[in-house]
């Protein structure tokens, strides 16, 4: 009878232990006074998990992380680091108006959180005033770089009761928030100092920062300032080989494929596929087969994608979208059609573009220098109807010349829609035949302009 009940009793025990739940989640819900944010947005590589804010300010989600580590939190323009390991319950307390002096944890896992917190918080104010962080000569710089790291340390230092890879991993973190730091002197100094020429002293950069490498996976996930050193470095070698966008070939971005690191890898295509996947350049085909080749991400794929659907029309030789009825300041109306028998170089714009206004002079020149040949530049604003008047003044006190159009409905007019524009000021330049020769042509102030100009018209 004994041996009857122990059996059933270790039999219980097992069926106990086999529907034990295994914990895969972390619990995260706190308040959020003075916001007028929606949601918050917790993030990390590919994983991203987005939460509702109540109107009172409180939120709370039930996060299955992929695993325990650094995340990032959102809430509207504010962002802070933080760290998830599964089985975590954490309520914070955020006040937007003092985001980073305001953030306080509390529960499971708020130890590792309320560190970050102090620590995010103790550079903020070290770099309070940008200007003069970075206007310090390089001894005295390296001192408040030191002091910083210094105080930091002794904060991870005397944390009990936390995740040991954290403390692992935060402690080179620390060496990597350095180096950052370092690393962005050169330019920011010379910046704030107006000293344009300004180079750092050969012992300024540690030798371990000269030699990095950046092909550690695990740094790069756990470290935005790693992250930074890594995208600064590869972007800085890519630049050095594509001197215009126009211009790229695949074999100027030989560098992406040599990366060991997949997420830096998909991190560099996704920043250079929404500029290098353009009309105005005959290998957009090459460049984008290439970076969906060489990206692991889905997002980027499918965002790759929607901008080559838009674009595949719009190379060269392709019968270009018309504008139609397009109001004349000089009075009536005109179509592209108006214009065919004539090279058309169009020029969207609006009053309030600064950089679109910047480019007026050099308009002018290159209108004064084909003044004579077989083309017609046009104007055509996408200001909205609201500001119809102030479109009218300004073409007659800048004198501007050419063909100066009003776009039937801004943003949404046809024209703009089909050549894809999300951004001004945007050149085209159309044949006399009506077919593009580029859909993202060189600004007036680019000297390569006046090339394509000459050798489309033969000079």
């Amino acid at each position: 009878m004994k041996r009857f009940t122990l059996v059933v009793a270790v039999a219980i025990t097992l069926v106990a232990c086999q529907q034990e739940p295994k914990i895969d989640y972390a619990l995260l819900s706190g308040k959020v006074e003075n916001t007028k944010a929606t949601t918050a947005s917790i993030s990390s590589g590919n994983f991203e998990r987005e939460i509702s804010i109540k109107q009172d300010g409180t939120f709370a989600d039930t996060l299955y992380i992929p695993e325990s580590g650094f995340y990032s939190l959102s809430i509207g323009r504010e962002y802070t680091p933080m760290y998830l390991s599964k089985g975590d319950d954490i309520q914070i307390a955020i006040d937007a108006k003092k985001f980073d002096e305001s953030i306080t944890y509390t529960g499971e896992g708020s130890n590792e959180n309320n560190y970050l917190a102090a620590k995010t918080l103790n550079t903020v104010e070290a770099t309070s005033n940008v200007v003069q962080f970075y206007s310090a000569e390089e001894q005295a710089f390296k001192t408040q770089l030191n002091s910083l790291k210094s105080t930091n340390t002794s904060l991870l230092d005397e944390l009990k009761d936390v995740d040991e890879m954290f403390l692992n991993i935060e402690k080179k973190n620390l060496v990597y928030d350095h180096y950052a730091m370092l690393k962005n002197y050169e330019q920011r100094h010379g910046y704030y100092t107006k000293k344009e020429d300004f180079e750092v002293s050969d012992e300024f950069l540690p030798k371990a920062l000269k030699d990095m490498s950046f092909d550690d996976s695990e740094a790069y996930k756990s470290s935005s300032s790693y992250k930074q050193m890594a995208m600064d470095n590869v972007l800085s070698k890519i630049f050095e080989d594509i001197k215009d966008p126009s211009d790229a070939t695949v074999a100027d971005l030989a560098t992406i494929e040599q990366l060991k690191v997949q997420a830096l890898k998909d991190d560099v295509i996704d920043y250079l596929g929404s500029f290098l996947v353009s009309p105005g350049n005959e290998n957009m085909e090459n460049i984008y087969t290439f970076f969906v080749n060489n990206t692991s991400k889905e997002t980027t794929k499918e965002k790759l994608n929607g901008i080559y659907e838009k674009n595949k029309d719009l190379v060269k030789g392709k019968p270009s979208p018309q504008f139609v009825n397009y109001e004349n300041h000089k009075g009536g109306s005109t179509s592209l059609t108006d214009l065919k028998g004539k090279y058309v170089y169009v020029d969207v714009w609006a009053t309030w573009c600064g950089p679109c206004i910047r480019e007026i002079p050099s308009l002018k020149d290159v209108e004064k220098k084909f003044h004579n040949e077989n083309i017609e530049f046009v104007s055509a604003s996408i200001d909205e109807m609201k500001n119809h008047d102030k479109w009218k003044s300004m073409v007659t006190e800048k004198e501007l010349g050419g063909t100066q159009l009003m776009a039937d409905k801004a943003w949404q007019s046809e024209f703009v829609r089909d050549y894809g524009i999300d951004g001004i000021p945007r050149f085209i330049l159309i044949d006399p035949d009506g077919n593009i020769v580029s859909a993202d042509a060189p600004r007036p102030s680019n000297p390569k302009l006046i090339e394509l100009l000459e050798e489309e018209l033969k000079l």
